[in-house]
Parts: C-alpha cells; structure tokens; sequence
C-alpha cells in the first residue's frame, strides 16, 4: 500500500516500519527507496527455519514495487516459500558512505543509506514472470548484460529459483552528517572528522585471449 505525503507517492507507515530511534533519519517516499535498492548489489534475507533465524546474503532486483531475490531451488527459502502462504520475510540493503570519527569513542558513527523491508515472499513460477526476473537480476548489476549472452537453459532454470516480494512495508534510513564533537571535547587533541566510503569498478578484464571485442555496455561501466 502507498499514500502520497507533501507531493510524492510514499508507502504507507506500520509499527515495523518506524524506528523507534532517530525517527528524523526514516523516510518512506518510494523515490528515496527505490534509488537505495538501485545502488547496492547484495541484500541480505532473514527468514526463520524451525523457529532459529536465518539471514542469507544474496543478489537481488527491484522492477517497479517488487523485489525479485535470486536463489537455489534446493535452498531453504525456497522451498519454505514455494506454497501458496509463501514465507514471512525481512529483506535489508544497506550501503555506507563515510566512517565518522570523533573526538569520543562513544560519538563514533556511520554515514549510510538502509532499506528494510517486510513482507511474504512466494517463489516465481509463471514462467513470463521468471524472464522478466532473471533478466532484471543480470542488468541490475551491469544494465543491458541479459540481452549479450546465453539465456538460461532448462537444466540451468531447473536449479535455479526467485522469490518475489512486494514492497509494501517498507522504509528507508539514512546518516548524512559531519562528525558531532561534543562541547566539552572540543579541546581535545584528537582528530575527527569524516572518512569517505566509495566503491571503486575497475577495468574489465577478459577471461581469456580469444578476440571477444569489449561490448558496449561495458565500454559504458560503471553506471
């Protein structure tokens, strides 16, 4: 569900997606959602099995409101979500962007953007809808990387699984600040300040020495 707050389509707020902390930092505007997931590569999934958690690392893609989450047809979650109640989820994404050093350990902090989000993943099954899927989690790392190389085979499609998820519950967290020294550090003979976290996309490097040119959408990459 969405509603639309000051102009711009938000989803809508619930008590799991309200921090209880720093609440100035959440947002739910779709717009500041969605440019978070399009910006990390790696999700981490948390579901319960035999009521332990469980948190996976994995790939994911978002394509308009759903999260399309890769996986093995042999894996947990998969098969947890593959009848018709499909399987509570939290899906996060998280990306940091500076360390915050101050003169205190306790004021020590992270600039970040996170996005969790809750919800019932079910296992994609009809088989337009898996094309669409498989596709998007190959062009949302490297746009335009499924229509340059072999589609998937039946073997291949046989192994492999994705669970879709709606973002409905959904929300946003961010720190974007300098250090915050308190008063009484000031005067203080340690450094603070602010250490920039980037990811860095080097030159393609090729497999082997066949005369493979490099294509276009590499030539482009890093978005």
């Amino acid at each position: 569900m969405s509603d639309t707050t000051e102009g711009s389509p938000s989803y809508s707020r619930t008590p799991r997606t309200t921090p209880t902390r720093y609440k100035d930092r959440a947002t739910w505007e779709q717009e500041a959602i969605h440019a978070i997931l399009d910006s990390a590569y790696i999700c981490h999934l948390g579901f319960v099995v035999d009521g332990a958690p469980v948190v996976l690392p994995t790939i994911y893609a978002r394509v308009g409101s759903r999260l399309y989450v890769h996986g093995s047809t042999g894996s947990r979650p998969m098969r947890s979500a593959s009848g018709e109640q499909g399987m509570p989820v939290c899906v996060t994404v998280t990306q940091v962007d500076a360390l915050v050093l101050t003169k205190s350990a306790f004021n020590h902090s992270v600039n970040f953007r996170s996005v969790v989000a809750h919800g019932t993943a079910h296992q994609v099954t009809d088989p337009q809808e898996l094309d669409v899927a498989l596709a998007a989690l190959v062009d949302h790392a490297i746009p335009g990387r499924s229509s340059e190389v072999r589609p998937a085979n039946a073997k291949e499609l046989a192994a492999t699984a994705v669970l879709r998820l709606e973002l409905d519950e959904v929300s946003a967290k961010t720190r974007d600040d300098d250090a915050s020294d308190d008063a009484e550090d000031a005067d203080l003979p340690h450094w603070s300040g602010l250490i920039p976290v980037t990811t860095v996309h080097g030159t393609p490097v090729p497999h082997d020495d066949r005369t493979v040119p490099l294509p276009a959408h590499l030539r482009s990459y890093p978005r």
